[in-house]
């Protein structure tokens, strides 16, 4: 819990809130509304006329807009150097993902650029990113490892993450994916690979308190539900909870193997059976819709929406920035993607940024609400209805955003 100073009193008044309380109906609408924030956290959020507002409060008149709590970028890879525009326009000439490879493509180029950055060279070509994504109103964001692939340069990667949260005025969550791909060196050796991940890699990193979550990528192009497992029970005995690229490009059980983990998240999950979408209902397993990579390499296979919403599994939606399969840094361009491709409606695209995104990240107890004891991460929007925030495309309404109080 962030530390409070108590005393500065800030109110948002004439307002209309979209507070996605879950106690409340739809999207939790309320009309003629204020919020109030003692320093970072909120006291107060429902209408204007049961508000208690001291003399010396700092006013805000938003004038009839509408205030949405900020929003969550809940599966980010934002740390990379460089980028693979140059692939992309291989494989629009006609060239495969082989060849692409075999040229020096592929996650070996984006390994190959991030051993070659200085963690000060990381946060430089990083901030461009992080402040496309805060100018859409966005508050807390998620970035994970995965390009250093080897303990000295998945340090490297998160330390400068860390960093982002110092250099910004925004919630930056760490995720530590080492079982992303097999590092060149190991010369295809996946078991001695995922030994080097738990017996160096996530020890040192708890050790230096560089991550707060763990990721892997189980896939047949990437690692084994086994050697994930592997990877899991470290972090379980670590102390560190966990979440999976699950389920992308087939069927593995990755999102059953994620609920037997208590995993916060299970993301991509297009191929995921009616069997792995009730186990993430019983574990209370979110499922994270990134939309952005299944735009980007074609995909046809669409995640069970339905099932998901058949079982009551909770869906984030997050714009999975990377630089090889999703290069967006657009979070109301995302929902337009989920709801346009996946047909997720506003109130679910709306929750998926806010309320679903923070129970991905654990932090449902601190944001992703306009509710008393919430920090106070509010974005504050030029709109006449919040349908628009999911409706229009390339567009941003954002009028204020505010973070902790600020």
């Amino acid at each position: 819990m962030a530390e409070r100073n108590s005393g500065k009193i800030t109110v948002w008044r004439n307002a209309r809130l979209a507070t996605l309380a879950a106690a409340r109906p739809g999207l939790g609408e309320i009309e003629r509304g204020a919020v109030v924030a003692d320093s970072d956290r909120i006291v107060f959020a429902g209408p204007e006329a049961e508000a208690v507002i001291p003399l010396d409060a700092e006013i805000v008149d938003c004038a009839g807009r509408w205030i949405t709590p900020g929003l969550i970028d809940c599966h980010t890879h934002l740390v990379h150097a460089g980028n693979r525009a140059h692939e992309f326009e291989l494989r629009l000439e006609g060239a495969t993902y082989e060849e692409v490879a075999r040229a020096g493509g592929g996650i070996v180029s984006s390994v190959r650029a991030l051993r070659g950055a200085s963690e000060t060279e990381l946060v430089r070509q990083t901030l461009p990113r992080l402040d496309a994504l805060m100018a859409e109103g966005v508050t807390t964001v998620e970035v994970k490892s995965g390009y250093g692939l080897d303990r000295e340069n998945e340090m490297k990667s998160l330390r400068a993450a860390r960093a982002l949260g110092e250099a910004r005025p925004v919630t930056v969550r760490a995720t530590f994916l080492g079982a992303h791909a097999l590092p060149p060196e190991a010369d295809g050796d996946k078991e001695a690979y995922i030994a080097r991940v738990v017996d160096e890699m996530l020890p040192a990193i708890q050790a230096a308190g560089l991550a707060d979550a763990v990721d892997g990528f189980c896939e047949g192009i990437a690692f084994s539900p086994d050697q994930i497992a592997r990877v899991f029970d470290s972090a379980h005995a670590l102390g560190l909870p966990v979440k999976l690229h699950a389920d992308q490009l087939s069927d593995l059980g990755g999102a059953a193997l994620a609920a037997r983990y208590g995993a916060l998240s299970a993301d991509h999950l297009e191929y995921t059976s009616e069997a792995g979408a009730a186990a993430m209902a019983k574990a209370g397993t979110v499922a994270v819709i990134l939309p952005g990579a299944y735009y980007f390499i074609r995909e046809t296979k669409k995640p069970p929406v339905e099932a998901f919403r058949r079982h009551g599994v909770a869906m984030a939606v997050a714009t999975d920035n990377n630089p090889g399969t999703s290069p967006l840094t657009s979070l109301l361009l995302t929902m337009n993607m989920a709801a346009t491709f996946f047909h997720m409606t506003v109130e679910e695209c709306l929750a998926g940024v806010t309320r679903n995104a923070a129970t991905a990240l654990g932090l449902q107890h601190e944001t992703g609400t306009l509710e008393a004891g919430k920090w106070a991460d509010l974005a504050i929007w030029d709109i006449d209805r919040p349908a628009e925030l999911v409706y229009r495309m390339g567009f941003n309404p954002l009028w204020k955003r505010v973070w902790r109080g600020q």
